[in-house]
């Protein structure tokens, strides 16, 4: 696909462009802990954005989404918002190189990629990361990888209008090949762990499902996870967040809480724990308990946060007999979206075959999967 754009970037702007590459990325395990200050285990994937890249020598952008067909032009002097949303992503990180103070010159770019759009593989920080790298590396800001990373954050916040962690445009710009990567999402500390792709394989299967309540829903569960710190925080003022409460603390208060909440806390204390101990099994090499962490991953998000749904449920539970498959659970904000499955590279096509006709059964709805190998993350092609 990257020739496809470098040879479209050639017959638009009669130039040759430099190709950068930022890949999206999955979460093996620590599902809605970032926003409270946790722990969280993300790899970069081969479903990636490509971007051909070059400096025009005038006082605009032009851009292409080369899987919509469409183009756009903007003054460099005037960045704001745009009615266009795809070029809200690109619009974000210029404005975010502005106003850290770097004059960003003319240039044309043209970018599309394989990730899924709505499958919740972070098509948006692929963007935003990709064209960040790309930029730095064409004029020379010479940018370290975690302000890109912050830059592409803010983007998505103050133009694409969605108040997302740090995990997605982290991995983007972090994935490490063949690791999955421990990020502390308090101190932004960081650790690769070797993540064995010789006999297994990242599948995921996509609902298609994406449920209305997802925003308003993922809100009210921030808001009930704060009123639980409220309440630990009068009895041990140390605790500033989930990440500093443990599953004792909660037992000795249980009384105070209300039950909707005491579930809420307790789940995101417990797969904190969970990354933690993931981590330990992959220092060992053992891949079984790492996929039974998954497996209890879901459980929690189904009973006790409660944001998952009957596809996602029923995907999971396909999985459970199966000697191929290590570990599963959904994976992202919930109510839809994929589940993320660790499978033996021998049991794939028949995996494959048995959810599609599964879900088929259930629903009437035809599976989508996707295959994923675990890359490195932003970086110049050629």
């Amino acid at each position: 696909m990257i020739d496809d754009i470098k040879a479209k970037f050639e017959a638009l702007y009669q130039q040759k462009p430099q190709l950068f590459r930022s890949p999206g990325r999955v979460n093996l395990i620590g599902e809605h802990t970032d926003y409270n200050n946790g722990f969280v285990l993300p790899a970069a994937i081969n479903k990636e954005m490509y971007f051909a890249l070059a400096p025009n020598g005038t006082g605009t952008f032009r851009a292409y989404a080369y899987d919509l067909n469409e183009s756009a032009e903007f003054a460099l002097d005037s960045i704001s918002p745009s009615d266009i949303s795809w070029a809200n992503y690109l619009l974000g990180v210029v404005a975010q190189l502005q106003k850290a103070g770097y004059t960003v010159p003319g240039f044309d770019v043209v970018f599309g990629g394989n990730v899924p759009i709505g499958a919740g593989l972070s098509s948006s920080a692929a963007v935003e990361c990709g064209l960040a790298f790309g930029l730095n590396h064409l004029f020379g800001f010479n940018l370290k990888k975690f302000t890109m990373v912050k830059m592409a954050q803010k983007a998505e916040h103050e133009y694409a209008g969605v108040m997302c962690g740090i995990m997605d445009q982290f991995a983007s710009m972090f994935g490490k090949q063949n690791h999955v990567v421990k990020l502390d999402c308090r101190s932004l500390d960081y650790e690769y762990y070797d993540f064995d792709m010789a006999d297994y394989r990242i599948v995921l299967c996509d609902t298609q499902v994406k449920h209305a309540l997802a925003s308003s829903e993922y809100n009210t569960r921030r808001q009930e996870c704060e009123a639980g710190v409220a309440i630990l925080q009068q009895h041990y003022p140390e605790v500033q967040s989930l990440r500093d409460a443990t599953i004792p603390m909660l037992a000795q208060h249980r009384q105070e809480f209300d039950p909707v909440v005491y579930r809420r806390c307790t789940y995101v204390v417990s797969e904190n724990n969970r990354v933690e101990e993931a981590c330990r099994n992959l220092q060992k090499n053992d891949m079984h308990a790492f996929g039974e962490k998954m497996y209890a991953s879901h459980e929690g998000l189904q009973h006790q946060y409660e944001v998952s749904c009957p596809e996602l449920d029923f995907l999971v539970n396909q999985t459970r007999e199966s000697d191929a498959v290590l570990g599963a659970r959904m994976m992202g904000g919930g109510f839809g979206g994929c589940t993320i499955n660790i499978v033996k590279v021998d049991a794939i096509d028949a995996f494959k075959q048995q959810m599609e006709q599964a879900y088929q059964q259930q629903f009437g709805v035809q599976l989508r999967t996707y295959i994923a190998s675990i890359v490195d993350g932003s970086s110049l092609v050629s």
